[in-house]
């Protein structure tokens, strides 16, 4: 069994004469909330964007459960098992709350059906739709918006909005759960409840989440160890504790 949900290895990427990112180095282990902090351009989620396949490395690798996965597409990679969310919440807006949790099951093989079944509407068009449906209830009813179910996604408040977001990537059956600054714009009652959400995420669907986050209340509050990148190099890493302790952090990112 391998050690490690994702390793990277001297990732890295440059964009001309930029280095964005450079000789990332990440391990992190089954069920770990696991921390990528830094000043805004350091590279955070660029390091996302490789991950995910919107970026090709131009440097390293990373494989998820020892599965190499530079070089493959955005629907292969999360086919083998990376999801993610945006730091700008990207849901379909005017589709109902339901309809979006189905999107991410499409990518699944179980809920798959040929064009010409889907077109003329065979038997096996309508099965798949029912067994989607369920499915997305099932999530939504976990995240406490079934009720809402019906209702257009930009009709939610933006708290529910992060969590259908949060359902959403879980329909695909991941591995590893990328969020980017889930917090922003939360108030601290909803930054609090998210909290809680990532918690519950990790214990009832046995995840590994790496998280991209500027809320130091919430970074101290839910992550077992963090790597502190800036400029596009990592500055620290370890556990939490002696990583927001460290001087070079504190000066180049907390502040004196």
């Amino acid at each position: 069994m391998c050690e490690y949900v994702l390793e990277t290895e001297n990732l890295g990427i440059s964009f001309g004469g930029l280095k964005a990112a450079q000789n990332v180095n990440l391990k992190i282990k089954k069920n770990e909330i696991y921390g990528l902090i830094g000043p805004n351009g350091a590279g955070k989620t660029t390091v996302f964007n490789m991950l995910t396949g919107v970026y090709l490395p131009t440097t390293g690798t990373f494989r998820l459960m020892g599965e190499e996965l530079k070089g493959k597409t955005q629907e292969q990679i999360n086919r083998r098992g990376i999801a993610r969310t945006f730091q700008n919440i990207r849901l379909f807006s005017n589709m109902t709350v339901i309809r979006n949790v189905m999107v991410g099951l499409h990518n699944l093989p179980e809920y798959k059906c040929s064009l010409v079944e889907s077109i003329l509407r065979l038997p096996k068009h309508f099965k798949v739709e029912k067994e989607m449906r369920q499915r997305a209830k099932e999530l939504l009813e976990i995240f406490g918006l079934l009720e809402e179910r019906n209702q257009l996604a930009y009709n939610l408040p933006y708290g529910k909005q992060r969590r259908l977001e949060i359902a959403r990537a879980l329909a695909t059956s991941p591995r590893l759960l990328l969020l980017d600054e889930p917090a922003a714009g939360m108030n601290p009652q909803e930054t609090a409840e998210l909290m809680e959400t990532i918690r519950f995420v990790r214990d009832k669907f046995d995840m590994t989440i790496l998280l991209i986050e500027h809320d130091m209340s919430l970074v101290s509050g839910i992550c077992d160890r963090l790597t502190v990148l800036n400029f596009g190099v990592t500055l620290a890493e370890g556990d939490v504790s002696t990583v927001l302790n460290d001087p070079a952090v504190v000066k180049a990112y907390l502040g004196e």
